[in-house]
């Protein structure tokens, strides 16, 4: 009987719950960077660059 009671409230119990699924959470996305980091990398590469090339084409004179 106690061991029975013992299981029940085990897996009643929630308390770690919470944390579990944020760690879950967390590898999926890690795993997710880590699938596109080319495409990421890429993408931000070519974004600074143009970035960039918008600020060296800037006059503060208006000109």
């Amino acid at each position: 009987m106690k061991m029975t009671k013992l299981l029940k409230n085990l897996w009643n119990d929630e308390s770690g719950q919470g944390a579990t699924e944020y760690i879950l959470l967390l590898v999926v996305v890690v795993a997710l960077a880590l699938m596109f980091r080319t495409k990421i990398t890429e993408t931000l590469s070519a974004k600074l660059d143009e970035l960039g090339g918008a600020i060296g084409a800037f006059s503060p004179n208006g000109t």
